[in-house]
């Protein structure tokens, strides 16, 4: 056992993933801070995170230069409500205040791969729109999008009767989007130039979550058995969430690798599957699809949780992975997965949120299992 993430780490390593099993438990991302201060030691330039890109490339400003207030940061550059997390919020101050004295090619990064869907989903407006003011263009979208709201809301994604992604208005917009970013790329000679990278990066991300959204609003409009349509929504995300890891990968090869941090749903190398609203789903993820095309690039570090009180969860039976863990770690601790014993899947786990037990196919994907003994969530209030 070792609290040392480099050991798991070598020269072949361009990316690192580091799951946690159950967002609500806070201990994991409080050790991703300070395993990411071990391998920005190792020369690690950036962190890539379960959040929209878009939103994130204002925490990036921050971090790298200062750009708006932290507070600002943590409400306008996350998704998902993880802007509210004391960790993130340690993370970002960490970042900064590593960054403030240094040049700028050995400054960290921060990025998002997520897009503004999962239940629900954005409309595809602003992101268009800032891409057409961008490039000084006449186009006019509100018309073409309608209202907000009948993207955003939970129908459009859980009813495809409700879903606008298959009418006439969302073909057309996919193909302005798709216009744009080969726009950009057709003037970024005249763009792209020195400083003004910044911008046309900017413009660049804003295009593809406009075409990311609408991949995903045309998957809510297909009809079908409910188990198969719902596994889909999760591969269109995952297959979002990879391709953004692939252009951010390309952006930081000549800085130094990255680490990449989120579920372990997403970041294992096996199949991702779960239950929800008695369905059976099951779609290959990020990591999955990272994995495939990386090869030894792609080090996956999956998280084990032993005990949450703050959760609900309790100590986990001792022939159990966690269990087996749980006699070995006293509060955490990095194992190889290679040379844990043969155990049982746990099954005490009430909450359809998880946390998500470790089994064989995700430990035979692992590298690394990060094994949280004791959790730190605070306990509901009474």
């Amino acid at each position: 056992m070792t609290q040392d993430i480099r050991d798991f780490v070598n020269d072949s390593h361009d990316l690192v993933a580091l799951g946690e099993p159950d967002h609500r438990e806070p201990a994991f991302a409080e050790i991703r801070n300070e395993l990411f201060a071990q391998l920005a030691e190792r020369g690690f330039r950036s962190i890539a995170y379960e959040s929209d890109r878009a939103a994130g490339l204002r925490v990036n400003a921050y971090v790298q230069h200062g750009v708006g207030t932290l507070d600002e940061t943590m409400a306008e550059g996350f998704s998902h409500g993880f802007g509210a997390f004391p960790a993130n919020r340690a993370l970002v101050e960490w970042m900064r205040e590593y960054n403030a004295d240094r040049p700028e090619p050995e400054r960290l990064a921060f990025h998002g791969i997520d897009a503004p869907f999962e239940f629900t989903a954005e409309s595809p407006r602003r992101y268009i729109e800032h891409v057409r003011d961008y490039l000084g263009l006449d186009l006019d979208v509100a018309g073409l999008a309608g209202e907000d709201e009948r993207w955003s809301s939970m129908e459009a994604v859980t009813d495809p009767v409700r879903s606008p992604g298959d009418g006439p208005e969302a073909m057309r917009l996919r193909v302005i989007a798709d216009d744009l970013l080969t726009e950009l790329y057709a003037r970024a000679p005249e763009l792209a130039a020195g400083a003004a990278r910044v911008r046309w990066d900017e413009a660049r991300v804003n295009a593809t979550t406009a075409l990311a959204l609408l991949r995903y609003h045309r998957e809510a409009a297909r009809s079908g058995e409910d188990a198969r349509r719902w596994s889909r929504l999760g591969a269109v995300r995952d297959a979002v969430m990879a391709q953004n890891v692939l252009d951010i990968r390309s952006l930081e090869a000549d800085r130094g690798p990255t680490l990449l941090y989120g579920h372990n749903l997403h970041l294992q190398r096996s199949a991702s599957r779960m239950s929800m609203g008695g369905m059976d789903l099951t779609w290959f993820g990020t990591g999955a699809i990272l994995a495939s095309l990386l090869g030894d690039r792609y080090a996956c570090i999956v998280g084990s949780l032993g005990r949450s009180d703050g959760i609900g969860l309790p100590a986990p039976d001792p022939g159990t992975h966690e269990g087996r863990l749980q006699g070995r770690i006293e509060s955490w601790g990095l194992v190889a997965a290679a040379g844990l014993p043969a155990a049982a899947e746990r099954t005490d786990i009430a909450s359809p949120q998880g946390p998500f037990p470790l089994d064989r196919a995700v430990l035979a994907g692992a590298d690394a299992v990060l094994h949280v003994s004791e959790g730190r969530a605070p306990a509901p209030a009474s």
